[in-house]
């Protein structure tokens, strides 16, 4: 299973400086739900090259919410991982 980012298909100019295009990079997200923060580094993402807008895909977003949900769950407050695809 990729990364569910594809170098040439998931270049896109940047919706918020308009002026920089992405490339393939890693984004750190962090997440509050239901009173637990979760941070996530090493996550893949479309970075912009002029102003650093992190774009992260839908499918790997759907991925940290439902870890944000289970952590919550379990009662964490504050924990940070390191991304691994499921």
């Amino acid at each position: 299973m990729g990364t569910g980012l594809e170098k040439e298909k998931d270049i896109m100019k940047c919706v918020i400086c308009k002026k920089g295009k992405t490339k393939i990079g890693k984004a750190t997200v962090t997440l509050d739900k239901d009173g637990a923060t979760l941070v996530f580094r090493g996550v893949p993402a479309r970075v912009c090259t002029n102003c650093g807008e992190e774009y992260v895909d839908g499918e790997i977003t759907a991925s940290l919410l439902k870890s944000a949900t289970e952590a919550a769950r379990s009662g964490i407050e504050v924990e940070v991982r390191q991304y691994t695809a499921a």
